[in-house]
């Protein structure tokens, strides 16, 4: 019987989506032969959602990166909603809300149902709302999903380094 990815994702404290995709990272590898041991899985776990929390960290120290003018009204945490949690909740500058969803790597269909059931939820106390959904990238199907939902828009990340010297100066 496959593994439950609900259960796991409560256990562990990340979403379902995220185990479903260490799920299928665990299926490729047993296909070439090639049984991952449980601290490789852990670590796909934990870097994926490390990835996604640096993701949300970052954006919300630069939302302007995202639009200009939006403005940050979550008190810096995840809004719970019946749907789930919304990463991101802002306002621009008409005033809409504006709700982000961030997804380490690719976004699938998934994710668009994911932000319209958020969107739905918001629909019920506010007069109009938006969805930006911030990914790696998308699939075909994501990107046909979107065309077909109002009021989402999609945005690709890029990931940049920029160094910085350490000073080894003892008092440091």
């Amino acid at each position: 019987m496959p593994p439950d990815s609900f259960a796991i994702s409560e256990k562990v404290g990340v979403t379902r989506r995220q185990v479903d995709s260490v799920l299928a990272w665990v299926k490729i590898r047993a296909q070439r032969g090639e049984i991952p041991e449980e601290e490789e899985i852990a670590d796909a776990i934990g870097t994926r959602f490390g990835l996604e929390r640096d993701l949300q960290d970052a954006l919300r120290h630069r939302i302007d990166q995202l639009e200009p003018g939006l403005t940050i009204i979550d008190g810096n945490r995840e809004q719970a909603v019946p749907p789930g949690r919304i990463d991101i909740t802002a306002r621009d500058r008409e005033g809409i809300i504006v709700l982000i969803e961030l997804k380490a790597g690719e976004a699938d269909r998934d994710a668009i149902g994911q932000i319209l059931g958020y969107m739905g939820d918001k629909l019920g106390v506010e007069k109009s709302v938006r969805g930006v959904l911030v990914a790696g990238d998308f699939t075909p199907r994501a990107i046909a999903a979107a065309r077909a939902a109002q009021n989402i828009e999609l945005r690709q990340y890029e990931i940049s380094f920029t160094f910085a010297g350490v000073s080894l100066d003892a008092t440091h």
